[in-house]
């Protein structure tokens, strides 16, 4: 088992109760140098998990509250005279950090959003013709609220996939509520008790080495097989594209890593399939698991 990415799912798993399997997601989502969609209820546990990713890396954190009133250069910056020196100054952003929390992105005008998703594709913003390349590690964690909900404006489906995983953290279980309500574990007080695990350099040299595990010719035509189902089966009106295809074999290969592999198998495959494919396929996270599944039970396991 990695030791590395072992020691930053424990840690966040005593601030997270019950969550392994989505904090492992998200640590999968940040070795691939993606961004990460959370969709769930307010009060589920977003913000920690992400200022908690933030603590343990020993990255610089922002959070931005999206609302309708958001300007795009509230997120990116804007330049503002200096009278002094007759000239512009840029004034960046909170989009200048290397981990972004952008609550409720979908409270916002697509116009903020578009700024965003902008940015997150091209890790870099352009005010006033002037290019200001964005940190590295650059990692935007976002939230969303579900679509029913009043005063939201959905992603633009053309977008979404600039996204590399969603996921959704759901109920805790009874334990892990009893556990909340008795007040055993004080979160915000764990986060400051978080240690950093490891240091940029390390964690540039681990998300280099995410294509260094073997993909075996069964597992490449095992994620073949799937993508093929959702754009032939006629079930899916916006089936998965080949950066969907690339998406699923590289977050396959981090999801072997953080089990202590150099090689992936076809569970790593079944593992990542549904933080990669379910907002590409336009699906909600409520039918999530029941078509999840009937993809499986159509597709068989390559060996």
């Amino acid at each position: 088992m990695n030791k590395t990415t072992e020691a930053i799912i424990n840690q966040l798993s005593e601030l997270i109760l019950g969550k392994e399997e989505q904090i492992r997601l998200a640590v999968v989502c940040l070795l691939c140098k993606g961004h990460l969609l959370i969709e769930d209820l307010p009060g589920m546990g977003k913000t920690t998990l992400s200022h908690g990713l933030a603590n343990v890396l020993g990255l610089s954190y922002q959070r931005v509250q999206f609302t309708s009133d958001l300007l795009p250069a509230d997120i990116t910056g804007s330049s503002v005279f200096n009278t002094q020196q007759q000239s512009f100054d840029f004034h960046p952003g909170p989009i200048f950090s290397q981990v972004l929390l952008a609550d409720e992105i979908n409270r916002a005008s697509p116009k903020t959003q578009s700024a965003l998703l902008e940015a997150m594709e091209e890790r870099q913003v352009t005010v006033d013709g002037k290019t200001h390349p964005l940190p590295e590690p650059f990692f935007v964690i976002a939230t969303q609220n579900p679509l029913h909900q009043s005063g939201t404006h959905p992603l633009p489906e053309s977008q979404l996939d600039r996204f590399f995983l969603r996921i959704s953290l759901g109920y805790p279980d009874e334990h892990a509520e009893k556990t909340l309500i008795l007040g055993n574990n004080l979160q915000r007080q764990h986060l400051s008790e978080l240690s950093c695990v490891l240091d940029l350099t390390a964690l540039a040299v681990l998300q280099q080495t995410v294509v260094a595990v073997n993909l075996s010719d069964s597992v490449v035509q095992y994620i073949i097989n799937l993508v093929n189902f959702t754009r032939y089966s006629g079930q899916f009106s916006d089936p998965l594209s080949p950066r969907a295809s690339i998406a699923l074999g590289l977050a396959t290969r981090a999801y072997a890593l953080t089990q202590g592999r150099d090689y992936a198998l076809p569970d790593d495959v079944q593992a990542v399939f549904a933080a990669v494919a379910g907002h590409r396929l336009n699906i909600s996270a409520n039918e999530l698991d029941d078509v999840v599944k009937g993809i499986f039970d159509n597709v068989a396991v390559v060996l």
